[in-house]
């Protein structure tokens, strides 16, 4: 079975390139350069585009991430979709990416998670359909380049702190998603090119780090690096491994399948200089917020960021991958590591073979794309440069609300004082002093018990960032030992978790002999999935819920006694009317702490290195100061310190040494596609067609196509539009895309509820993102939605101007739809932040939304608008609705010109108002591909026009 695997992967990486492979001596342009790689014994690896073989300076100075741009360009070029002027733009890199030129890339492959993965087949099933309808061949819709898709987001922590939390929470993940699961069943044989991981495997980011990347591809006989465009923001972890990857929409990805090029900025790239080495007790998580914070106020959107410097062989790989994985919360397209002897001796340790081993080794030396420490380094040019010593990292923690708002650990306690006593916003909860000291009481199952504000009442060590990397898991694990053998406990009504990202994890972890304590303080295994770090925390205990959720919440009318706030931290200008709230926490190993986003009674997220997180769940509060006051009392009696249980990093470093084995990943991942007994029970449907189920409420065929033609519809502009929503800064796809729980009194509730789905079956809005009709009820749904429309009131709600009437987002949009108005949406700086998501562009469309007028948009997001036909406007430098006056009560109308042709990207358009007031803003169609994409409608579109249009 592990060699038909592997033949399986080999045949699909042969398939997705055949035709490619046919071509490439009869059209490429530099075929000049084609040179033979000779195997050091004799032989030959394959045939591979020598860069040095262009004798061009420029080359040699170029950053290594831009190297793998200029290959793929070389390689691919037909003077098509790729063409010689592009090759020239990425060799003048220096002088050409100050000025935003666009160039095409090809990836080597896509990754895929089971929630952005769902739409994804259910738009290339949707796609196939079309092609039949006007006339075309089906099969064309197929992907052309491998893709992977592991199904790692499904898995909640049901069931905690018990030995049998994997099964249990396994089999209720198969209760809630049978149906998703055999629609991906299905088309990873429907469709070429697509292996499925099956549920209970692990996180897909520390799968495709420990299995799935290829480093360099050895494909028909020809090598190039490997490279990978992900539905998951977080695909910026294999940037550790010295593959490029960053994550974009499915709608790209599905492009990209598809053998589309994706049109992107030639990015400016930060060096960023690594010196020294950690201290002691320092772990990768403290480097990792350390990195985003720097990087953070350097300000690196659209750029990516290599690290270089003597201070790189002090890294592992897998701390790297950690600093690689946080890419989007400082806000790069990447995170780089270029290839190195500590690379090759990881892919030894996960059980690459020797042979590939030395195959990727010679490549990119003789490539000049590997580096090589003990030779002298020809120094690259950077865009800016940062430096770092690691001795200068301490220990540290990321919240209450951001990523990047990083706490040292010894200023903890006053922090959190201050973020009390604060304003509300992203450092505060403005909780009067006379009711900080306050404490609610409940009974735990029949032991009384309180909480007070800082209560950790979630620990979870979670999230690919962190459990990918053994050092921090096998510290997090000697945290506990020591703990245990002192005889502290972790108070019960925390919900303690463990998930790890792969099962090499679990066998190190037994190997060790170390699990057992992490099972003793309430950390048992609950699974092999993103867990709690994408909101699957589960239910806390009804009594802790209880004992928050009735010591306060927001009220929209201003009632006697409570305290009005005005909200104008950083990015947030509202009103709230609420009484003093209980401020639980949650502590997390994770890369996003949004609030709303890991539980809605935890106001308060932190993140956290695993064995902080073990800490913290035995102090039982973030209201501590680890330096002076004891964590907890030993069972002697004696006060027990911080730095009774930290395990010093030799400590570390020798349970890593003799714990961590070969034979763990080659184990692991032999049986990796082999599924389980759930799985290969799953029965799923033949045929290359979809056989769509009206009844279904999980899987739906969307509308995207309805009624197209082969004529592009050309632009669209704005005319008379009623403004739906009006925001200020940092409206993040939590915020717009529908995610977590279905509300009871929801839209989509209700419609689950007319289609005969019982409420305990309503599962996650994740869970059903196969379905338009439930995600376009929840788009905008997320409970904390400020939108000034409601002058302070927080929740899923806006006006209907024309009435005046209050009603829910979808309810609104559908009466502005249905009497044929186009709507518009306000919005601050940094529109559409957070994770990727098709679904925050998907569901504004599918609402009518035709244009979104921002201060600045997050890249991903403002890409997706586009390819759902979305116009994506920046408002002026220094403007914003408020410095114009715009109060979203006025009509919008946006003039843009009928034909592409008159359309350039970038350019300034005039938006008008009823009010008289008019003013102007950039057009944020960056590149001429995405004016093409918008004459056709989407991209989905632009592509079957162009498939059924061509020959192949």
């Amino acid at each position: 079975l592990a060699l038909l695997s592997s033949i399986n992967r080999l045949l699909a990486d042969y398939h997705g390139y055949v035709r490619y492979s046919n071509d490439i001596t009869s059209a490429n342009p530099f075929n000049s350069i084609l040179k033979t790689l000779e195997k050091p014994q004799g032989g030959e690896f394959g045939k591979y585009y020598s860069l040095p073989a262009l004798n061009d300076p420029r080359i040699d100075k170029l950053p290594y991430s831009i190297k793998i741009l200029l290959e793929s360009a070389i390689r691919n070029c037909d003077e098509f979709q790729v063409k010689s002027k592009d090759v020239e733009k990425i060799i003048d890199w220096e002088n050409t990416s100050p000025k935003q030129v666009e160039i095409p890339f090809k990836p080597a492959r896509v990754l895929l998670q089971d929630f952005t993965g769902v739409p994804a087949v259910v738009d290339l099933a949707c796609m196939r359909d079309a092609m039949n309808k006007l006339g075309g061949d089906s099969n064309k819709i197929n992907p052309l380049v491998p893709v992977d898709l592991v199904i790692d987001h499904s898995v909640q922590v049901d069931v905690a702190r018990s030995e049998n939390a994997v099964q249990a929470n396994m089999e209720l993940e198969f209760q809630r998603n049978k149906e998703r699961f055999a629609f991906l069943k299905w088309g990873s044989s429907a469709f070429d090119n697509m292996l499925v991981v099956p549920p209970g495997s692990g996180i897909v980011h520390q799968v495709n780090l420990e299995y799935l990347g290829r480093v360099v591809f050895n494909t028909n006989g020809v090598l190039y690096p490997d490279s990978v465009v992900g539905t998951d923001s977080h695909t910026t972890m294999i940037d550790g491994l010295g593959v490029a990857g960053w994550g974009v929409g499915g709608i790209e990805a599905e492009a990209a399948m598809l053998g589309q090029p994706m049109s992107m900025v030639l990015p400016g790239v930060v060096g960023f200089k690594l010196l020294g080495k950690l201290r002691d007790g320092v772990t990768a998580t403290d480097l990792v917020l350390t990195v985003t914070q720097m990087l953070r106020k350097h300000g690196v959107v659209g750029k990516f960021v290599e690290f270089y410097g003597e201070g790189m062989s002090e890294l592992s790989l897998a701390d790297r991958a950690t600093i690689a994985n946080m890419s989007p919360e400082y806000g790069a397209t990447m995170g780089f590591f270029p290839v190195d002897h500590v690379t090759l001796q990881y892919l030894q340790l996960t059980g690459r073979s020797d042979e590939t081993v030395a195959m990727i080794e010679s490549y990119l030396r003789a490539n000049k794309m590997f580096v090589d420490y003990n030779e002298p380094q020809i120094e690259k040019v950077y865009s800016s440069y940062l430096q770092l010593k690691l001795e200068e990292v301490e220990p540290c923690i990321s919240g209450p609300k951001r990523p990047h708002d990083r706490v040292p650990l010894k200023e903890m306690k006053v922090d959190w004082q201050a973020c009390l006593d604060n304003r509300v916003g992203f450092k505060g909860f403005a909780i009067p002093k006379e009711s900080q000291d306050k404490a609610a009481k409940f009974s735990f199952h029949g032991t009384p018990a309180e909480l007070r504000h800082g209560d950790v009442v979630i620990a979870a060590i979670t999230s690919c960032t962190n459990t990918s990397n053994p050092s921090v898991m096998l510290g997090a694990a000697l945290v506990a030992k020591k703990a245990c053998e002192l005889g502290l406990e972790v108070k019960p009504w925390i919900k303690t978790s463990l998930a790890p990202g792969s099962g090499v994890v679990t066998k190190y972890l037994q190997k060790s002999g170390l699990q057992k304590y992490l099972n003793q303080l309430g950390f048992h295994i609950v699974g092999y999935g993103c867990t709690t770090c994408i909101g699957n925390s589960g239910d806390i205990d009804e009594s802790v819920a209880s004992a928050i959720s009735e010591n306060g919440k927001f009220f929209n009318e201003n009632i006697l006694g409570y305290t009005c706030i005005r909200m104008l931290e950083a990015d947030i200008l509202a009103v709230f009317y609420m009484r003093p709230d209980m401020v639980a926490a949650a502590v997390l190993s994770g890369n996003r702490n949004f609030e709303g986003r890991v539980h809605p009674l935890t106001r308060a997220n932190y993140l956290a290195s695993p064995p902080l997180v073990v800490a913290y769940a035995l102090a039982g509060t973030v209201d501590i100061d680890f330096e002076t006051e004891p964590i907890g009392t030993g069972k002697d009696g004696k006060k027990i310190f911080f730095r009774d249980i930290w395990p010093s990093s030799e400590e570390v470093a020798n349970v890593v040494q003799y714990s961590v084995l070969p034979d763990m990943f080659k184990a692991t991942y032999e049986a990796i596609t082999k599924g389980n007994p759930m799985w290969n029970q799953l029965s799923v449907p033949s045929g290359s067609l979809y056989a769509w189920s009206p009844r279904s409420t999980y899987i739906h065929e969307p509308p995207y196509f309805k009624d197209m033609t082969m004529s592009p519809p050309g632009p669209h502009g704005v005319k008379d539009a009623y403004c739906l929503l009006n925001f200020g800064d940092s409206i993040t796809t939590d915020h717009i895309s529908p995610a977590g729980s279905i509300h009871k009194d929801s839209p989509a509730a209700k419609f689950l509820l007319e289609h005969g789905v019982d409420r305990r079956d309503f599962n996650s809005y994740g869970s059903r993102r196969g379905n338009d009709e439930i995600m376009a009820r929840g788009t905008f749904a997320n409970i904390r939605l400020v939108n000034k429309l409601l002058k302070g009131e927080v929740g899923p709600k806006t006006i209907h101007i024309p009435t005046g009437e209050k009603l829910s987002v979808y309810d609104a949009a559908m009466r502005y739809k249905t009497a044929g108005q186009d709507t518009i949406i306000l919005a601050g700086a940094e529109y559409g932040s957070g994770s990727s998501r098709d679904w925050a562009a998907k569901g504004p469309m599918l609402l009518g939304v035709k244009a979104v007028i921002a201060k600045s948009f997050e890249r991903i997001h403002r890409s997706n608008l586009v390819g759902m036909g979305i116009i994506p406007l920046c408002f002026k430098s220094g403007e914003d609705a408020d410095t114009l006056g715009l109060t979203g009560h006025e009509r919008y109308t946006i003039d843009l010109p009928s034909c592409v042709s008159e359309i350039r990207p970038g350019q300034d358009v005039t938006v008008a108002t009823d009010s008289g007031r008019s003013f102007t803003c950039t057009v944020r169609f960056d590149t001429e591909v995405e004016l093409a994409y918008f004459n056709h409608g989407g991209i989905l579109q632009y592509v079957i026009r162009n498939l059924i249009g061509s020959k192949q």
